[in-house]
């Protein structure tokens, strides 16, 4: 296989009339959880007639695109997500969702159209491959556990990729810029939900009753002390309290107070810690009042945790296919979580962002993903394509020989 990083540029430009086309489709008909249909057969459509091989599994509508090189080699995996978000459209674009209550507000429409562009770009080279790609067309990213189910259905298996790369599309970084970072990436997360039990009584009479509605501000606080207090400030943690439920009328002292947030850690270590912690506060506090506490903590993603072997490859081949101004190392992580990271713990491999922001904004101000506004310059999807195939090359010419 011949290095053809200036090439893939011009082939995904080539392409871009298409990818758009795509983006746009998916974008109008979104589809939410494990199950996508309607989106699963944009994509057999558009890469129908290839030399691929399918693999589907029984937990999702996920799928594998298989593509042989013409002799034998490394196998790495590309992947791109499928699933929208449930909410609201509120953007001005004539393609926006015709479903209400659906909408692509985090740019799994544009993954799933670069991915499908790089695969129809791949097979058309397919003579000049040593290897194998792996095209992961993979639902229920967002909070529903894809790639688990699909590690599960064995589609990771026979062949199992050597190393794996994912793009994730983001306004709020400037167009066709490329960043990322080795080590932790983005945030495990974890759900908290807590039933606080008290006696309800009337609100004149707070003596008679044991009044939760108190002892649920003081859990609040608490958790904050504990982060700022127990947690060490260079391995950091969020904990936020996003619901609390209380009360049905202004006189009425209620039994039961209802709390649930997340918790985001950026290692293994604090992930357990704070979570075993986040525990202890509670039916601490709670006993103190004479109140009990029903505790669940649901576990989330993992930390997606970039190998540094293949960030270096990527460094590399980005800033050889679109110039070193294109590249820079982030400086810090995001705390949003990714279930690529089941991926990530299987394989070596790498998530890294492509800027996105509308054309005539300024990305720092530019509507963020999973906004009712979100929207994307799609000038930057040829880039995204293009850093697919260049990546799949040079892994499959070099394997890890010169990533550092």
């Amino acid at each position: 296989m011949m290095r053809n990083f200036e090439g893939w540029l011009a082939a995904a430009e080539a392409m871009q009339p298409q990818t758009v086309a795509l983006r746009r489709a998916i974008h109008r008909e979104p589809e939410l959880g494990l199950d996508t249909p309607k989106t699963i057969a944009k994509v057999k459509q558009a890469l129908h007639g290839l030399p691929l091989q399918w693999k589907e599994g029984r937990s999702s509508s996920g799928l594998v695109a298989v593509l042989e090189g013409a002799s034998p080699g490394h196998t790495v995996l590309l992947r791109g997500d499928m699933d929208a978000l449930p909410m609201p459209e509120d953007t001005p674009l004539d393609f926006r969702s015709a479903l209400d209550g659906a909408m692509h507000a985090c740019g799994h429409d544009a993954h799933t159209a670069m991915l499908v562009s790089a695969a129809k770009i791949l097979c058309a080279r397919r003579e000049h491959i040593a290897g194998r790609v792996l095209f992961m067309f993979q639902p229920g990213e967002e909070g529903h556990h894809g790639a688990r189910f699909m590690i599960e259905d064995g589609l990771l298996d026979n062949p199992k990729p050597d190393a794996a790369f994912a793009l994730h599309v983001i306004p709020n970084v400037a167009t066709g810029h490329f960043t990322g970072r080795t080590g932790a990436a983005l945030a495990s997360d974890d759900t908290f939900q807590v039933v606080l039990r008290g006696k309800g009584g009337h609100a004149s009479t707070p003596s008679l009753a044991v009044d939760p509605i108190p002892v649920a501000c003081e859990i609040v606080l608490a958790l904050q002390s504990l982060i700022t207090r127990r947690v060490d400030v260079f391995d950091p943690v969020v904990v936020t309290v996003a619901e609390l439920r209380a009360g049905t009328a202004h006189n009425v002292i209620p039994e039961t107070v209802y709390l649930a947030g997340t918790i985001r850690a950026l290692s293994e270590q604090a992930r357990g810690f704070v979570g075993e912690k986040v525990r202890h506060v509670i039916e601490a506090i709670a006993a103190a009042h004479d109140c009990t506490a029903e505790i669940d903590i649901l576990a989330g993603y993992p930390v997606t945790l970039n190998d540094a072997r293949v960030m270096a490859l990527v460094g590399r081949v980005i800033t050889e296919t679109f110039g070193p101004a294109s590249w820079t190392t982030a400086a810090a992580p995001v705390m949003g979580a990714e279930d690529f990271s089941y991926v990530l713990q299987r394989v070596p491999g790498a998530m890294i962002f492509l800027g996105v922001c509308p054309e005539g904004q300024d990305h720092r101000l530019a509507c963020p993903c999973h906004s009712n506004k979100m929207m994307l310059s799609e000038a930057a999807l040829a880039r995204g394509v293009a850093a697919h195939c260049a990546v799949a090359e040079a892994f499959l010419i070099d394997g890890f020989d010169h990533a550092s």
